[in-house]
């Protein structure tokens, strides 16, 4: 997702007849079934399919030792990502508007609403003066908050949704992507309204709406992530326990990976929120008091929901087991409608497993903490095909704008489950049928086009990234 961006993705796939060349795929033919996905039938659509091509399902790809020494080389590496405990006390003028003037820039294209009708210049400008830039002191005394629901980051600090054409309704421009309850944030900044935050997550510096962040202590705040005992989720996304007396934490959505303390001193024979416990995890929630302030509240999450102790083993059943509980879900640009995009869901992924990675697909790629390999315009189509088929699982493939999650190597080539808009194949006759997927979905690899000039999608392979020792 994002910068560069394909906001038009489509995948085109082509039927296979021909013996494997420069530019065909392999020699079997792959079915075409009613969906209209190539060689997708309702057995490959199970994660069991895909398990049972693994000669160790259980074997260890990395130790949590490991997993922890990664990922505190990407907080130590990659500059996007952004360790709010080495934060100073204050920040320069020049470092706060460096970081809205990077997100924040003014459009460069036409844009229109949700009704297909152009923004007007007077809004633009109106976004731009909220900015607030002229307000930003020589030093910014840093502030700290928890996330205390689901939040949209978006680009400026408003609700307009905008798009690049005027019959264009999902790829909203000003959303960048989501937090989701207990993320730690720096507040740096204010709009001029004083209605949004200019934050800086671990991973993401945005505008977020002030009703979303709980201010407290900075070591209040860094300290609730180290919390133990704690509670991952490790569905696609679990609710919290209806409750009348705390309405801040009833029915609370939390998204696979978000990691959440648990209350450790409430007695388990009295009710929680009017409710027994015993079936229940009493999880430790924050929320947003009305002057603002932090405070941390009982909530209680039912015990047969889908989470873990502990971040789940990186084993290749745990990484297909999660793909595959995403399998369907709308696609939604920036982490909107409840979902994700591409880049959301191989990091949500993996981080139900304990990885830590960049947020968009352009830092994922490149990211000088990961092991990838580069592809430039001097390797060929023979070089890039032979890396295709060497990939394994939990690779992340990387076109521009878009990244996709090896499922392994089956009837003799690739396959992947990625977040995608829709694809178009090449038919038996030359012609080209189209299938628009919007949603988590199961696809070879080697097949696909990449627009309308013939290029495959490894023609046009920006990086392999390979999570390993």
């Amino acid at each position: 997702m994002k910068r560069p961006v394909l906001a038009t993705l489509v995948l085109a796939l082509a039927l296979l007849h021909a013996p494997l060349s420069a530019r065909d795929a392999p020699a079997a033919a792959l079915p075409v079934p009613p969906s209209g996905v190539l060689g997708v039938g309702d057995a490959q659509l199970t994660p069991a399919f895909w398990i049972g091509l693994q000669a160790q399902p259980d074997r260890q790809i990395l130790t949590r030792a490991q997993i922890d020494a990664e990922n505190a080389k990407l907080f130590r590496l990659d500059p996007t990502m952004h360790d709010l405990a080495a934060l100073p006390a204050t920040l320069p003028h020049a470092q706060v508007a460096a970081w809205i003037k990077h997100l924040s820039k003014p459009p460069a294209h036409a844009l229109y609403d949700e009704h297909g009708q152009p923004v007007p210049a007077a809004t633009l400008d109106k976004m731009e003066n909220d900015l607030a830039l002229d307000a930003i002191p020589a030093q910014t005394s840093v502030r700290y908050g928890l996330v205390v629901q689901r939040a949209a980051l978006r680009t400026f600090p408003t609700t307009l949704r905008v798009f690049s054409s005027d019959d264009d309704h999902d790829i909203d421009r000003f959303q960048e992507s989501a937090e989701f309850p207990g993320t730690p944030v720096a507040i740096v900044h204010a709009s001029r309204d004083g209605q949004w935050l200019f934050v800086v997550s671990p991973r993401y510096a945005a505008w977020v709406q002030k009703q979303y962040v709980a201010e407290g202590a900075k070591d209040v705040v860094l300290a609730y992530a180290a919390k133990t005992p704690y509670r991952v989720v490790t569905g696609a996304s679990v609710r919290t326990v209806f409750t009348p007396e705390q309405p801040a934490v009833s029915q609370l959505q939390l998204d696979m990976g978000t990691r959440v303390p648990m209350s450790t001193t409430l007695p388990p024979d009295q009710p929680v929120n009017g409710q027994t416990p015993y079936a229940a995890y009493t999880l430790q929630l924050p929320i947003r008091k009305a002057d603002g302030s932090l405070r941390l509240v009982p909530a209680l999450l039912q015990k047969n929901t889908d989470t873990a102790a502990n971040y789940l083993s990186l084993t290749p059943r745990n990484l297909i087991t999660q793909a595959f509980k995403f399998l369907g879900e709308r696609y939604g640009w920036g982490h909107s409608y409840d979902g994700r995009d591409c880049s959301g869901f191989v990091s949500d992924v993996y981080r139900s497993l304990g990885v830590q990675m960049p947020r968009n697909t352009g830092d994922q790629a490149k990211s000088p903490a990961l092991e990838h390999r580069l592809f430039t315009s001097a390797d060929s189509h023979a070089v890039r095909l032979q890396a295709a088929m060497q990939l394994q699982l939990g690779d992340l493939v990387y076109i521009p704008g878009h990244v996709m999650m090896v499922l392994g190597q089956w009837q003799g080539q690739p396959w992947v489950i990625h977040d995608v808009l829709g694809m178009s194949y090449r038919t038996a006759d030359g012609s080209t049928a189209h299938v628009k997927l919007n949603a988590v979905s199961v696809t070879p690899l080697l097949p696909m086009l990449y627009g309308d000039d013939g290029s495959t999608f490894i023609d046009h392979m920006t990086s392999i990234v390979r999570i390993q020792p």
